[in-house]
This record gives C-alpha cells, structure tokens and sequence, in this order.
C-alpha cells in the first residue's frame, strides 16, 4: 500500500528570524509580492520589504481584504499577475495566508508564509479554506503543494495578542484525535488524492497532542508577558509546524467538520478558528465513544488554556434546537471529514452529540 507524507520546503523558527528574509530569499527571486492585513504590514512591511531590497529583491505589499474568498483571491492573483511577481509572500494569520497560498499556486509561483500569529496550523499546509463574503464555510482547496518556506519569528508570536496562541493550541489539539479517527478507518489524508496516513504522520499528531499538555501553560504564561520562553517556542511549534504536518498527513475528521458546520450560524463568526475546532473535538470525541479519561483530559485542557467547551462560550447560548440541527446537517454533508470516521455518521447523530458535549461543561 503506497503512503505518503508532505511538507514545506524548509521550516524556520525563532526570535529575529524575520531578519533572515533578505539572506533566504533575496538571491533568489527579483519581485515579490506581499499579502497581509492592515495590521501585518504595518507590524512586518517594512521590515520584510527592506530586507529583500537590501538583497537585490524589489516587495510590493498588497493589502489583504479580511475574508478568505473567491472574489479576493481572485483580486490578488490579478494584482500580483499586473505587478509581474515572481514570489508570493503571505504574511499574518489563517484567511490571508490560505488565500496567499491559493494566489501562488494558481500564478504557479513560489510561496512564502511569514505568519505573525500561531492561530493555525495554516502555514505548512497545501491545502486553503475559502469561505463566502459573509464567513461561510464553502470549499477546500487542494493546492498540489507545500510553501516554499515557512518562517516563524517566535519573538513576533509573543507579542501578539494571547487569544490567538490560544485559538491555535485549539486547532492542535484536535490532531491528534482525527488524525488517530483516520488511522482507525483506514480513511484518506489531506493530501491531494489522498493517501493512508504514514507512520510518521501519525507519530509527529501525538507528539503534537503531547506537547500541548506539557507546554501549554508554560506558554500561556509566557505569552502574557510577552517574552520568548522554551515553553512558548514549543507550543508555537505544536500550532504551526506539528499540527500542519500532523493534520494533513494524518487526516481530519469530526473536529474540523463540526467547525465548517458552526460556519452556518452568524453568531459563532465571531469565533476564531481553533475554538469552534476545540468544541468540535468534545462533539468528536462523544460521537465515537470514546473513553471517559480521554473526554477529561481534553476538557481539563480546555479549562487550563481558556479554550470553550460549550455553545455559550462559543457566544451560542441562545442556540436554538433548529439551529443546531442545522449545524448537524452542514457537518455531515457530502465530502465532509466527518465520514471518515469508522462508522455511518448521520446528521441525528452529530446533533445529540453537540448536545452531548455542550452538556459536559456543566457536568
């Protein structure tokens, strides 16, 4: 049986490593072209800009429209086509790096990803989210390829506002679970195609879940006081590079397709993307039975970091019956993750299970 595991080209984390910019990517390419949103360019832009001129390299920078849709992604590519870009450079977080992505590969150019949160585990992947104007979940992309080089500066990272540390640990800590749902189904990775997830894959998803829960404090703490500790740089690690890998090598299921369903309910919009993924992991975890320790564990975390675990931290507490049923209904559509659990998953089911799980926060 063939397996196959992906990953960007060269992966580079620390403090200051934004310095090395110019020196990686200076020599090699003539005319890049920058995304990111208005507080990205103005936290990066010039810095990356200079770096690269100081190199022998012209930056264009082009501010990023907010939501990761078609029409966006569209107006990039035109913008980066008409400026004759030869490197496509995604700064930020999750949208503006996922449309980045998307821009680049379909120009068929050279990626790079600089994000200045660790909200995702975006950033090492060849897949891309889109979403319609409003926020609403619609497709993935499957890209064919990884970015060329990811470049982490942990000292950034710190900086940055502490929810988005915590949303990304959220989004990890269901890599683990769902990569671990697939080996169980013998389901299909990310990966263009799809492929049995590898032995490495899925030993990198539980070292993910690992450090998470001897890290994640340690890095909380760290974070709210801004500084670079051996905690944090583990736990951005975990986000960006252990999760991206972990995730799309491995496979997704329930978390993340609970995630796109929520998408249908403006009031979770709110919401960032590894809380609404943390949420559906309990929603995982209590529609596949799993043990009670395991149920715990996750929701001790939860409590620890300040992740949500029920609809009203979610900002859902007046969700109504229909409203659930009709998040219930978009988990289980056609081509979901969801399916790639080992049994028949059907709407009924997702939907006592969100209740399920939203109860356990009271429990």
């Amino acid at each position: 049986m063939k397996r196959v595991l992906i990953a960007p080209g060269r992966y580079i984390q620390g403090p200051g490593v934004i310095d090395e910019i110019g020196r990686l990517l200076g020599g090699r390419y003539k005319n890049a072209f920058l995304i990111g949103g208005r507080r990205t360019l103005a936290l990066v832009g010039e810095a990356v800009s200079g770096q690269l001129e100081r190199n022998g390299a012209a930056c264009r920078a082009e501010l990023f429209g907010g939501e990761a849709c078609q029409d966006e992604i569209d107006r990039l590519s035109a913008a980066a086509r008409a400026a004759g870009a030869d490197l496509i450079i995604a700064a930020g977080g999750g949208k503006a790096i996922d449309s980045g992505k998307t821009v680049a590969a379909g120009l068929d150019l050279p990626m790079a990803v600089l994000p200045t949160i660790a909200a995702t585990d975006a950033p090492c992947s060849s897949v891309a989210v889109v979403y319609s104007p409003q926020g609403v979940f619609e497709k993935v992309n499957f890209l064919g390829r990884n970015p060329d080089y990811v470049i982490v500066d942990s000292q950034i990272i710190a900086q940055s506002p502490v929810e988005y540390l915590v949303a990304g640990m959220g989004d990890a800590l269901a890599t683990y679970w769902e990569a671990d749902t697939c080996r169980r189904s013998q389901s299909r990775n990310a990966i263009t195609g799809g492929w049995p997830p590898t032995r490495s894959a899925l030993a990198l998803a539980r070292l993910c879940y690992d450090t998470l829960l001897e890290h994640g404090r340690g890095a909380l703490a760290a974070a709210r006081r801004g500084v670079v500790s051996q905690d944090l740089e583990a736990i951005i690690e975990a986000n960006v590079l252990l999760s991206g890998l972990g995730f799309e090598s491995g496979g997704l299921a329930t978390a993340h397709a609970v995630h796109n369903g929520l998408t249908v309910l403006p009031a979770a919009h709110g919401r960032m993307h590894g809380c609404k993924v943390a949420f559906g992991l309990i929603v995982q975890l209590v529609l596949e039975g799993r043990p009670r320790r395991d149920v715990e564990q996750v929701l001790a975390f939860c409590a620890e970091v300040g992740l949500p675990a029920s609809l009203a931290a979610l900002g859902l507490a007046e969700a109504s019956r229909d409203d659930i049923r009709r998040v219930a209904e978009a988990t289980v559509q056609a081509g979901e993750t969801v399916h790639n659990t080992w049994f028949k998953v059907e709407a009924a089911m997702v939907e006592a299970a969100i209740w399920a799980a939203d109860a356990l926060s009271a429990a």
